[in-house]
């Protein structure tokens, strides 16, 4: 989460819903990062925990998506 708040044109990093289960998203490592889609005032995604998913909302500043959808995949 630290990551990602630190990237440039991010506010802040919002946790939503928890899914368990060690079935869910088994094919990715623990803490990878995927974006689901563009919303209104940030990004949508996922990150895998040792749990099974957990959703998160990236909040950005204006235009800045494409940048930190870029950003967030290099971090892998």
């Amino acid at each position: 989460m630290k990551k990602i708040e630190a990237i440039e044109g991010v506010i802040g990093v919002i946790i939503g819903r928890s899914y368990g289960g060690k079935s869910l998203g088994k094919t990715s490592r623990t803490g990878a990062v995927k974006i689901q889609r563009k919303q209104s005032g940030g990004l949508k995604a996922v990150t895998q925990t040792a749990k099974g998913l957990q959703e998160l909302f990236i909040r950005t500043e204006a235009n800045a998506e494409d940048g930190v959808i870029e950003a967030i995949e290099q971090l892998h």
